[in-house]
């Protein structure tokens, strides 16, 4: 069964936090907070825990995680961001916008789209995820916390504390997020590109 952590939306408690990241570290799903809606994380190089996540949402191996980072300097370890890309980037983050941009050689090669050599990268605006992020020091590995055949991502931490308690190893409460999804921009060779409209869309100058 999993643990379950009730963290402060505003002011994360540091023991907590230290907590879960010491969960992750050593190999451990986690359902957490973000400015969207929940996600399902894991460290980036972890193999077993990447391929769990894609066994509890039941993903083939041409779906996109996203790197979850905690700003624009950790985003150009792992992603190549041109000088256009980094204006907008800059401009409206933290926020719920995911780029799909040319991985760097950090990335390990089954994260990437299998044809474009791409990954998702983003910087929440959630106090929780991103004091998780300063004290894992990396990205964290997420995918949006839906159950196969769903329409919408769960929002309540007990019922997912209910529903997949046995297949993750922390479920962090962190108040309500939402349920709208991020605004997902291609920032390729042809320039940004909205590829989804979600949460922030309308805000968008491109």
């Amino acid at each position: 069964m999993s643990q379950f952590f009730q963290i402060h939306p505003d002011n994360p408690q540091l023991r907590l936090i230290r907590g879960a990241v010491d969960i992750i570290k050593q190999g451990g799903v986690v359902v957490y907070p973000t400015d969207s809606c929940y996600a399902l994380g894991c460290q980036i190089g972890n193999k077993k825990a990447v391929d769990r996540i894609r066994q509890l949402r039941q993903l083939n191996d041409r779906h996109n995680f996203t790197m979850m980072c905690r700003d624009m300097g950790e985003v150009s370890e792992y992603a190549m961001v041109d000088n256009i890309a980094y204006r907008l980037m800059k401009g409206i983050t933290p926020g719920p916008y995911t780029f799909i941009l040319p991985a760097m050689k950090s990335v390990p090669k089954r994260l990437l789209h299998p044809k474009r050599k791409t990954i998702g990268i983003r910087v929440p605006n959630n106090a929780i995820a991103l004091a998780l992020l300063a004290e894992l020091g990396e990205p964290i590995l997420s995918s949006t916390m839906i159950l196969p055949g769903d329409e919408l991502p769960m929002m309540d931490p007990y019922e997912m504390k209910d529903s997949i308690g046995s297949q993750v190893d922390l479920i962090i409460d962190g108040g309500y997020c939402g349920l709208e999804a991020t605004t997902v921009i291609e920032m390729l060779d042809e320039g940004p590109e909205i590829v989804r409209r979600g949460k922030g869309a309308d805000e968008l100058i491109l």
